[in-house]
């Protein structure tokens, strides 16, 4: 039997969750971890960031990662990371901008969350990683032509996210909002309904 979802932001929203995680994708500069601390006090869930977590886990900072270990031994200690925060229990997570593109994450995320894809234009997304200096890929790169390089290959696999919400270069908020009603949405359509259809 469907039950009713309201757009609140509580209440109906979050109870047809029925304990999935919410798990926020997209490239860098989406705004998945601001938009995610702002999403995950709207709903009443615990927050994470598993960039963060890496870190923890590793004991260094992902820069360090990838300058000692390689992409490839991060992109599995990501994997990992990322597959037990989901098992541990209902909440928001803000993956790394390359998360999305490990199948076995993009698995563990359709089993037990729903994924959700921040969408940026690249001069939003440009503005925002050039304010910092923290992502291995983009140092000593023209950040623009890294954008659109990682826009060609990613996008098409963020597509197979369920839910496609913009990130403006407005408030957080107004993109907190725009989540809100897509999940209500979504969460509301009958099962197999709209699949794929953003």
């Amino acid at each position: 039997m469907e039950r009713p979802v309201d757009g609140d932001g509580r209440g109906g929203l979050t109870e047809a969750l029925s304990g999935r995680n919410l798990v926020l994708v997209g490239l860098p500069g989406a705004g998945k971890s601001s938009v995610g601390k702002r999403l995950a006090a709207r709903l009443g869930l615990p927050f994470v960031d598993a960039d963060c977590e890496i870190e923890k886990a590793a004991g260094m900072a992902i820069s360090e990662i990838f300058a000692t270990r390689g992409e490839p031994a991060f992109r599995e200690g990501e994997a990992r990371v990322i597959a037990r925060l989901l098992a541990e229990g209902q909440r928001v997570i803000a993956t790394g901008g390359g998360a999305f593109m490990t199948e076995a994450t993009r698995r563990a995320i359709a089993e037990l969350g729903i994924a959700i894809w921040l969408d940026a234009r690249t001069d939003v997304l440009v503005s925002r990683v050039a304010k910092r200096d923290h992502r291995p890929l983009f140092h000593g790169v023209d950040p623009k032509r890294k954008i659109e390089e990682l826009r060609a290959v990613r996008d098409p696999v963020f597509a197979e996210a369920p839910i496609r919400v913009t990130s403006s270069s407005g408030p957080h908020e107004r993109v907190v909002n725009a989540i809100v009603e897509a999940l209500a949405a979504h969460l509301a359509a009958p099962a197999g309904a709209g699949e794929g259809a953003r």
